[in-house]
């Protein structure tokens, strides 16, 4: 079996840094790095339906972090990824909170990994229980609520607890029963909660991709992504607009291409709704049946109409489940559906409820992933590409292969070295390697098929864009840049889109597309420019007077235009970390910006302060505070600061109310999920009254606030003699101070 890279992760700009022999500090600073990088892939695929990292890259960089976490328990927290589940709920859709929690799963990646898996099992158990083995869909998972046999939510998975409602749309999908029927005696329950898989099947998918072609857009990335746009459309809002439409009675030719356009999108969306499949592998709360088997559940399930696999089968033990795996795995296309893996469970509902859950995953199932897919394909061309911070990167231009699931015309190379690593050359055969993902990697050349024609890559000495010559940031680097940070095309584009991302100033408005007609159209010199402009400035350039979908230029600005100008307005009061990561700082993420701006307030503060101030804070570092400095000492950087201050954006975060500082001296560790606040708000709270906030527990710890899922860290207070307090200590501990906080002294979270 062939496994994810466990020997390092990609850095903010792609590189790999062994986690293995770095200091305690560059721990830290990896650890907060990874769990930046996870949460934002996580919201890429959850809540964007559009992952920027591969599952295999996502799972190389999450063994990494459990790994690093393992080695160093004061790292691990309430805060990380590996004591979370992954989904966050989108505000587009109303909030549904599930009856009983919804997980996810452990990964296994080859057989030893499995079989521990088992061995804990049989440990904790006492004997081998039943494995129920059914196919990992690639899909969208969903929470169905069923109360007296009519269906009364149907809800995506959100962070677990509260996903979204997206009931409207069930009314469309006809394999989402909206009344269960029972056969052969049964009684329907009084409520029934089950857990699915929405996804279209392969040929459903490759049908809608050839629609999108033919519409002139662009094609989607795999079936888990299409599903998952699809079933999380606004239909509602598009009959009402449609609706709106036809009741203003207008006539004419241009109300009735807008009608036309409508109904054609609605027509669409409603087609797809009915493509969509479900099939439903758990059940979460229950009354009116007893069921003492997950086997035994799934027949229920089925005599009352809902959809449940038919290639789920039971074994006796590992070898029987090992033998299902391998199955699949030879005959994962033999299916109607993509699948990544097979889940494995323990059949026996009591046995579940005996082995329970950890903070993310219950301890009673685990999922067998699938080592990627590799395919073979013609390697026409090596490019590069010019990124925001000036790296220049390889990618191969291949052949239109399928695998996986989507065809592939493209993949990354990394870096010159990787090309010469993996020797590569222009018009060899390559072997591809692509598991569902969306980042798929070329493996390494086809030597026997080579029939001399082939010929090796060379890096360019200049940039593709502008034409500077380009060079390594530092000595020793692998990676070359283009130093005309200022003025490149390439740089300039990648740094607008950059500002209008969602880990940045969040501009809804501000797309790949936008930020181009930006900067063609003369608008704009460089990102400090965006918060200057206005609706007179945008009606200079046709782009943003187009109405996505028609040709013409009209007179007035588009609706994504006035959307855009909106969200710009409203971003000018977003905190100030987002701020110094919408800057492009190198190496600057949203967990370094936090700290920087918690610690220092104010974008003056921080260029006032020297390496050494910046490198003493929190979770930033040596690297990090010499980029800060680097960036700032530059005058054109200034500028787009003075640029953004001119435009209204807040450069300081609310100063704390003068007055006593009650907190003052006393250090504070926050650890899990404190009801009525996030981990940012609940540290502002503790600094806003003089404290300090802490990343570990150490003996100098006054205090160890801990909430849900507070994890190692009330383990390492328990040890040290740390006082620990809940939600009520805490609270206590704003109003009244730190005695008032130990006399909530409790012994667990």
């Amino acid at each position: 079996m062939m496994l994810p890279s466990r020997e390092g992760a990609h850095d903010d700009e792609g590189t790999m840094s062994p986690a293995d022999g770095l200091a305690p500090a560059k721990q830290r600073q990896r650890w907060a790095t990874l769990v930046d990088s996870i949460n934002a892939a996580r919201s890429q695929y959850y809540q964007a339906d559009a992952p920027t990292l591969s599952d295999a890259e996502y799972d190389a960089l999450f063994a990494e972090l459990v790994d690093l976490e393992l080695r160093f328990p004061e790292l691990a927290s309430g805060e990380s990824p590996t004591q979370t589940v992954g989904g966050e709920r989108s505000e587009m859709f109303e909030p549904v909170e599930h009856l009983q929690r919804m997980y996810s799963l452990d990964n296994a990646f080859d057989e030893g990994e499995l079989r521990a898996w088992l061995d804990r099992v049989e440990k904790a158990l006492g004997r081998v229980p039943d494995l129920l083995c059914e196919l990992k869909i690639d899909g969208l998972a969903v929470d169905a609520v069923y109360r007296d046999g009519a269906l009364a939510s149907l809800a995506t998975r959100g962070d677990g607890r509260v996903g979204e409602d997206v009931t409207y749309n069930s009314r469309f999908i006809p394999a989402v029963p909206q009344r269960l029927v029972p056969s052969a005696g049964r009684v329907v329950p009084r409520l029934l909660e089950v857990r699915g898989e929405i996804f279209f099947p392969v040929a459903d998918f490759d049908r809608i991709n050839g629609e999108q072609l033919d519409l002139g857009l662009p094609a989607f990335a795999n079936p888990r992504n299409t599903a998952a746009g699809t079933l999380r459309q606004r239909v509602d809002r598009r009959e009402l607009e449609l609706g709106a439409v036809r009741a203003e009675g207008r006539i004419g030719e241009r109300a009735e291409a807008r009608v036309a356009r409508l109904q054609a999108e609605l027509d669409r969306a409603l087609t797809r709704l009915r493509g969509l499949r479900l099939t439903v592998h758990g059940i979460g709360a229950v009354e009116g049946i007893a069921i003492s088997r997950q086997s035994e559940g799934y027949d229920v399930l089925a005599s009352l109409g809902l959809p449940v696999s038919q290639q789920a089968k039971v074994h006796a033990d590992g070898d029987g489940a090992l033998a299902f795996i391998s199955y699949f795995g030879e005959h994962r296309h033999d299916v109607e559906h993509e699948i990544d893996g097979v889940v494995i469970k323990v059949d026996d509902i009591a046995l579940q409820e005996q082995l329970g859950e950890t903070s993310r995953a219950p301890r009673w199932a685990i999922a067998y992933k699938y080592p990627p897919e590799v395919v073979r394909t013609k390697l026409l061309d090596i490019q590069v590409n010019v990124g925001r911070t000036g790296r220049v990167t390889p990618f191969a231009v291949m052949q239109p292969v399928r695998v996986a699931g989507s065809t592939v015309s493209m993949a990354t190379l990394h870096n010159a070295y990787e090309v010469d690593r993996k020797g590569v050359l222009i018009g060899d055969t390559v072997f591809l390697r692509k598991a569902g993902d969306v980042i798929p990697e070329v493996l390494g050349p086809v030597v026997d098929a080579r029939d001399g024609s082939e010929r090796a890559f060379a890096m360019p000495t200049h940039c593709p864009e502008c034409g500077s010559e380009l060079r390594p940031a530092k000595q020793g680097d692998k990676d070359i840049r283009c130093p005309n940070a200022r003025s490149c095309p390439a740089q300039m584009r990648e740094r607008l889109f950059h500002v209008a991302s969602r880990g940045a100033f969040d501009v809804e408005g501000l797309g790949y597309k936008a930020a181009v007609a930006l900067l063609e159209c003369g608008l704009v010199e460089d990102e400090g420019d965006l918060f200057l402009l206005g609706a007179d400035d945008l009606l200079q350039c046709p782009f943003f007077t187009r109405e996505p979908g028609r040709g013409e230029v009209g007179t007035q600005l588009s609706e994504n235009a006035r959307v855009m100008l909106a969200n710009l307005d409203a971003s000018r009061g977003q905190p100030l970390w987002r701020v110094l990561v919408a800057l492009s700082i190198r190496h600057v993420g949203p967990t370094a910006a936090q700290a920087l701006a918690r610690r220092f307030g104010s974008i003056d503060a921080i260029v006032a302060a020297g390496v050494g101030e910046l490198a003493e804070t929190d979770g930033v570092g040596g690297v990090i505070a010499e980029a800060v400095v680097e960036w700032f000492d530059e005058p054109w950087h200034r500028d787009i600061v003075d640029k953004w201050r001119r435009g209204g954006v807040r450069m300081a975060d609310e100063a704390a109310p003068a007055g006593p500082q009650p907190l003052a001296g006393v250090t504070v560790v926050i650890t899990g999920s404190l009801e009525g606040f996030t981990r940012d708000s609940a540290a502002a709270a503790v600094t806003d009254l003089g404290g300090k906030v802490a990343s570990s527990v150490s003996g100098k710890t006054d205090l160890v606030v801990a909430g849900e899922n507070a994890g190692s860290k009330y383990d390492k207070a328990l040890a040290l003699g740390v006082p620990v307090v809940g939600l009520p200590g805490f609270t206590a501990l704003l109003v009244d101070g730190l005695e008032a906080a130990l006399t909530h002294r409790v012994e667990g979270p």
